[in-house]
């Protein structure tokens, strides 16, 4: 990372309301590049085993992939299009051997040591970039309602409560349609700055501005609980599998000079 900077995370796994849990996510760093972190969710979807089948398929690949990334020479969105890729063969060669129709959503974020971040998505599962309170950027859903928001034909407001919001246009393990490849990169990460990937069990009953507020100014793990809390008690009963990671850069102290001493 970017001297005089720190990185702090947090990630959070519930089943919600339902039966059984197919959402997986995964937050680590390389394990030979200080500063280089991969953050990754996945929402499995295709009944109770097909599903968790097809996420855990994600984050296998992710682990491997992410173990061999040398990010002194290769670059991070050569990486992450891979992960959608090569996670999408495995899925879909799983359907033909189980006779199942596994599919999932991706969305993963890359920060390497100097400060970039990288990012890819297939599916409604998000990456939000917040800074100072405020939403910089996030990913756009590649579904149904996105596309009539696209149209004109809804706002944001409906869409959240139209009665198709489960309709995905681009995932992984999709028969006869390639998983979209929506690569963004944001050149410069700031203290402050906070990157968020959820699957809609979490996003679908925040606001942007209530999600930057309390990312922003709570601690990963403290903010990672509240929003866990807070999405079961507005689900009343009905809630999505939630996952979500948070990784926060906080600048370090200022370093003291010690005093010189007097000369003789």
């Amino acid at each position: 990372m970017t001297p005089g900077f720190r990185l702090t995370a947090a990630s959070g796994l519930h089943k919600g309301d339902r039966p059984y849990q197919q959402d997986q996510v995964l937050l680590i760093n390389h394990p030979h590049a200080p500063g280089c972190l991969l953050g990754v969710v996945a929402d499995g979807m295709g009944g109770r085993s097909g599903g968790r089948k097809a996420s855990d398929q994600v984050m296998m690949t992710a682990r491997q992939l992410f173990a061999r990334f040398d990010p002194a020479h290769e670059g991070a969105p050569s990486l992450l299009r891979r992960l959608v890729e090569e996670a999408n063969t495995v899925i879909k060669l799983t359907a033909i051997s189980s006779e199942q129709e596994p599919h999932s959503t991706l969305a993963a974020f890359l920060m390497n040591p100097d400060g970039n971040c990288a990012w890819i998505h297939a599916g409604d599962s998000r990456i939000y970039h917040f800074r100072k309170g405020e939403l910089i950027k996030r990913t756009k859903d590649h579904s149904y309602v996105q596309a009539l928001v696209d149209r004109g034909d809804i706002n944001e407001e409906q869409a959240n409560v139209h009665p198709q919001g489960n309709i995905l246009l681009g995932c992984l393990g999709m028969k006869t349609t390639p998983p979209p490849i929506d690569i963004h990169i944001t050149p410069r990460l700031e203290p402050g700055d906070v990157m968020l990937v959820c699957s809609d069990g979490l996003w679908h009953y925040f606001s942007d501005e209530e999600l930057a507020e309390l990312l922003c100014h709570q601690p990963p793990r403290a903010a990672t609980e509240v929003l866990i809390a807070e999405a079961r008690y507005r689900a009343r009963g009905n809630g999505d599998n939630i996952s979500l990671a948070v990784v926060k850069l906080e600048a370090l102290p200022p370093v003291v000079q010690p005093a010189e001493a007097p000369v003789a």
